[in-house]
């Protein structure tokens, strides 16, 4: 049986069929998603290199009577720490900082054991691939706290305050990182071991 991917749809695999269909909506089946591994790869280091202008450029402008500022995620959360403000701090620093960089961390290593057959623990890298879907939307923690203080300054008219170039290199690393995820097949961890006859727990 292949899934359709465009409906959901079981429908029968015809074995030495050319081209198979889905017989409810007519999307081409296929038993694996179409170049999964180098979409993922192209995606992973798409964000890879997005990374670090994230976390080296500003994320935020602000002009006030004080002068102008601008604040990169990592002086952000020294700012909330040296404040006092330490529990904000680990969420920002646990959001912004980490989570992107062991999404790119677990996505690399998902695509490399796939791409090289491995036939190692295919339980947990699937529960890790899972891990990865589940964690993606928070990605965007600090984006939201960056747009909720620009909304709240603006409107207490204290400041001005501008999304820098950093808030759109962070936003692209959480976008191209979704979509990494979105592009790997985790049936591919499975392919070995059912082609090898192996058991597994």
């Amino acid at each position: 049986m292949i899934s359709c991917h465009s409906c959901g749809l079981l429908n029968r695999h015809v074995p030495g069929a050319e081209r198979e269909t889905c017989r409810r909506c007519g999307a081409t089946l296929h038993s694996r998603r179409p170049d999964s591994l180098t979409r993922t790869w192209a995606l992973l280091i798409s964000a890879a290199i997005m990374y670090l202008p994230a976390n080296l450029l500003p994320v935020m402008h602000t002009s006030s009577l004080f002068g102008d500022e601008d604040d990169t995620i990592m002086s952000g959360i020294v700012y909330f720490w040296t404040s006092g403000s330490w529990p904000l701090a680990i969420i920002v620093f646990i959001a912004s900082f980490m989570v992107p960089m062991l999404k790119l961390v677990v996505l690399a290593l998902l695509a490399g054991t796939a791409q090289a057959g491995a036939r190692w623990r295919p339980m947990q890298r699937t529960r890790l691939y899972r891990i990865v879907e589940f964690i993606g939307r928070w990605s965007m923690l600090d984006v939201f706290v960056v747009t909720l203080t620009v909304a709240l300054v603006h409107f207490q008219s204290l400041a001005t305050i501008y999304a820098g170039p950093g808030a759109i290199a962070f936003g692209l690393v959480v976008v191209l990182t979704m979509l990494a995820s979105q592009q790997f097949d985790p049936r591919l961890i499975w392919d070995t071991i059912e082609n090898s006859g192996q058991h597994h727990d």
